[in-house]
């Protein structure tokens, strides 16, 4: 009998029902995800305040999470997350003695090479109950190579995945984008192999969304909107304010739109017809959605005929399918539209 190879046949095979999820909607609980954005966007930010929500086992905007012990491992900005966390105990009303399974690391990492150890230092850390994630923030200050490179970034995701696996936890990266701002930054061989990827982006002053563009088993398209809130935190020796920011709520706050001159005239075209269609056609989301009552949606079908019938893709091409697939994550990318389960709608 082969020991190695176990097979599941058929009829063993049922829903597993267990929570598969870190942050309902949001984080899964085991694998990888790729927490993206511009400099100075707000996601180490967003990444500590969920972070620290787990940790505590608090909701997340209302969001069911599961408390378990958190790894943050800050490779950029370290000195400051001391002020960070006491700026969040400050705001949250957090008592320093309160109960939180959080362990954060200011060090320098190769995460290929130092894996291992640092699977061996998290287990001296926590002996008794295994971290139900582990933040790296950032990828880049993680990776002793290129970004660009086939090779660098799988051995960089297999160490990742060592780390996920020994623990059967989340591990959640904290990432840059490209030049152009509409992907993370690297090889896609990180796309390829993340479980869930979360835009960041700077909308207007302090305020920033977060936008879920995909993960596996959950729908994608939710989209939170954050402020950077400024914490007082005392005086220093020379009498001068001490403070520091935390990530909060912003919902119902303006959010500035994205320029149009950004799309190209394709992707502005089909962007004019969907929103011409739902004026005419759409339908509220359906509730499960948690949007508000005024967003009207249509069918991702629907947009697509519209689009053919008007000349702005030819449904005779060579490859009309990955056309249109390519219109749809320009303008999702950019925070335009969301989509689920068929349905498309206007996110601005």
């Amino acid at each position: 009998m082969n020991e190695r190879f176990h097979f599941q046949r058929f009829a063993d095979l049922h829903a597993n029902l267990d929570c598969a999820h870190l942050v309902k909607g949001l984080l899964p609980r085991r694998g990888l995800a790729v927490i993206w954005g511009a400099p100075k966007c707000g996601k180490s930010f967003w990444a500590l305040d969920v972070a620290l929500h787990i940790a505590m086992g608090r909701q997340y905007r209302d969001l069911r999470t599961i408390q378990g012990g958190i790894v943050y491992i800050a490779l950029e900005g370290g000195a400051a997350f001391g002020n960070r966390i006491e700026a969040w105990r400050e705001y949250h009303a957090v008592a320093v003695e309160a109960e939180a399974d959080f362990h954060l690391l200011v060090t320098s990492l190769d995460l290929v090479a130092d894996a291992p150890a640092l699977i061996s230092a998290i287990e001296d850390e926590m002996p008794d109950t295994p971290p139900v994630s582990v933040f790296i923030d950032t990828l880049n200050r993680s990776l002793h190579g290129s970004e660009n490179s086939d090779e660098d970034m799988s051995n960089w995701v297999r160490a990742a995945d060592a780390i996920g696996q020994r623990f059967g936890c989340l591990v959640a990266v904290v990432h840059h984008c490209g030049h152009e701002a509409t992907r993370p930054r690297g090889h896609s061989s990180l796309m390829g192999a993340a479980d869930a990827q979360i835009a960041v982006k700077r909308e207007s002053g302090p305020i920033f969304s977060t936008t879920l563009d995909f993960a596996k088993d959950m729908a994608d398209g939710a989209i939170l909107m954050n402020r950077i809130e400024p914490v007082d935190l005392g005086t220093d020796a020379d009498g001068d304010p001490v403070s520091s920011c935390v990530c909060i709520a912003a919902d119902g706050e303006a959010v500035k739109a994205t320029p149009a001159r950004r799309l190209s005239d394709r992707n502005r075209l089909a962007l004019n017809a969907l929103t011409a269609l739902i004026a005419r056609s759409g339908e509220p989301v359906p509730a499960i959605f948690q949007l508000p009552a005024s967003v009207q949606a249509v069918r991702v079908d629907a947009w697509r005929d519209e689009i053919y019938s008007k000349g702005i893709l030819d449904p005779q091409a060579k490859s009309p399918r990955e056309e249109f697939k390519r219109v749809r994550q320009a303008l999702q990318v950019r925070h335009l539209t969301a989509e689920r389960e068929g349905q498309i709608w206007l996110t601005t």
